[in-house]
């Protein structure tokens, strides 16, 4: 990798999204912890550095710091809300408690004459949330950007490749924010832009060909984007090695399994070994009388493990297990960064103790959701299944507030069946990120047919995403959402109430649990 910017994480919600923002501009970015930052730079040798935002005050004990010998390495450093006051705190500048909040979309006056505000509005809107605030810059840095209420929203040290912002530009909130990030990756730090996807492609399938050798190689194929995409690379790489076993756990989506089977099965058009293994009635076991969220997915992740144990014994020795893992399943389970785990991931965090394979590869772990749908397009894959939109890797499960039976699994997939069918009938699902409908706990007393009823409440969700990491909920036509409400509490049994969810991530995730 010929050039990296290490996003430095201190627990702020955004840290992916700067990530992304970054590689938007063909840069290579990872995310690390701020207790590990001082090894990365010496290890990986970054060309940038980005401080994410944080929930604490930089003037508290206890709150998350860093030596600040990190900005004598020579190496350019932007530093975002947290990160800009923690700046500002270790450089001899002071922050106090804020005598007005500043929150959401505000007017802010910048430098044009900056190396981070080049070709930016004199007067911006930008995304502020911020407690405290840059009372007085360090020593060496001048003010570039001001607000009304916010005298420092911007600093810079130009001969030490300094620049802080108390705003947010890695929001979409924030209407110039791309332009800055993009300002300093390439006015200050001097990126090229060579992180783009047909090398990634070519790179990875001659790796993988050198790593797994004559080495046979299991992969867990779902069908959907993020597993496909890896099995189709691995065969690119190995071919015949690669069996893909699909595990059908009867949590999938209506008649999605024979879907999987047409496309990577005997009659598909690539070229690999496929096995289909049936094993609704056995997830169903396990997951009996579990609700909790975090349960759920841990059972049905190790039971995964459990069927691919039992699968490779029949056919003899495995080396190597391919996994769909991307980066956000690897940040928000705890492993990329310092934000607190948002939700574990059956393809994340080890392997059990009893496993019989040599070693995992994640040949897209590194790759963020829509950059795994450009390598699927690199790749060939046909765009049907490229552009297909997310499904988690525990299913249905998720989508099933409370305890998973056969009976609510039949409820939801009828239910999302109908949803997705008017929705795409009616060409609403033109610039949706993800729409699906979910099963709730709730129950409550209905009038059906003159007679009293007392059933489910199914839940449509429908957001608006670039980046399945902020998203808001999508405005659907109300006659729309209408048919759909007809057909389902008319067409799936026991279900006699259907709502719809408005919240946008954050403060929720998309999925339901």
């Amino acid at each position: 990798m010929s050039e990296l910017v290490l996003v430095v994480d201190f627990g702020g919600q955004y840290n992916q999204l700067i990530a992304r923002r970054v590689r938007e501009n063909h840069v290579y970015t990872e995310i690390v912890s701020y207790t590990k930052a001082l090894d990365a730079i010496r290890e990986k040798k970054p060309v940038g550095l980005i401080l994410t935002g944080g929930p604490n005050s930089v003037y508290l004990p206890d709150s998350p710091t860093i030596d600040k010998s990190i900005f004598e390495f020579g190496i350019p450093v932007l530093g975002i809300c947290y990160g800009a006051q923690l700046m500002s705190h270790l450089l001899g500048g002071r922050v106090a408690h804020a005598p007005e909040r500043e929150y959401g979309k505000t007017e802010v006056h910048v430098d044009t004459a900056s190396a981070l505000f080049q070709n930016v509005s004199e007067t911006t809107v930008c995304w502020m949330s911020h407690n405290d605030y840059i009372a007085e810059p360090a020593p060496g840095f001048t003010v570039c950007a001001h607000t009304d209420n916010c005298p420092v929203a911007a600093a810079q040290d130009v001969s030490r490749g300094l620049y802080l912002v108390q705003f947010h530009p890695e929001v979409l909130h924030t209407q110039e924010g791309s332009k800055m990030l993009s300002n300093f990756v390439y006015n200050v730090c001097g990126c090229k832009g060579d992180w783009k996807m047909d090398s990634f492609v070519e790179t990875s399938v001659r790796a993988l060909r050198e790593r797994i050798g004559s080495g046979r190689v299991l992969c867990a194929l779902s069908g959907g984007v993020d597993s496909s995409v890896a099995a189709v690379l691995l065969s690119r790489a190995v071919g015949k090695q690669l069996t893909c076993v699909f595990v059908d756990h009867g949590l999938l989506r209506k008649d999605e399994g024979d879907e999987v089977e047409a496309v990577f099965g005997p009659n598909g058009a690539y070229d690999l070994n496929f096995i289909r293994v049936n094993a609704q009635q056995r997830f169903y076991d396990k997951l009996a009388g579990v609700e909790e969220p975090e349960k759920k997915r841990k059972i049905i992740g190790e039971e995964f493990i459990r069927v691919f144990e039992e699968e490779a014994k029949k056919f003899g020795a495995v080396d190597f297990l391919v996994q769909g893992t991307i980066y956000p399943d690897v940040v928000e389970s705890g492993l990329g960064g310092e934000s607190a785990v948002i939700k574990s991931h059956h393809n994340v965090g080890g392997l059990p103790d009893c496993v019989d394979f040599k070693e995992i590869v994640e040949p897209l772990r590194d790759l963020f959701k829509d950059e795994v749908r450009a390598a699927g397009r690199e790749l060939g894959i046909p765009e049907v299944l490229v552009s297909r939109q997310p499904f988690p890797g525990p299913g249905l499960a998720v989508r099933i507030v409370g305890e998973v039976t056969p009976e609510k699994v039949k409820m939801v997939q009828e239910a999302d069946a109908i949803y997705r069918e008017e929705i795409a009938k009616a060409g609403a699902d033109k610039g949706l990120g993800q729409y699906f409908a979910a099963l709730t706990n709730m129950r409550s007393v209905g009038v059906m047919g003159d007679e009293r009823t007392y059933d489910y409440a199914v839940a449509l969700r429908a957001v608006l995403t670039t980046d399945f990491m902020t998203a808001e909920s999508a405005q659907l036509p109300w006659d729309v959402l209408a048919t759909v409400t007809s057909r389902i509490v008319n067409e799936v049994p026991h279900v006699n109430r259907v709502l719809y969810d408005c919240t946008g991530k954050p403060p929720a995730t998309i999925e339901f649990e």
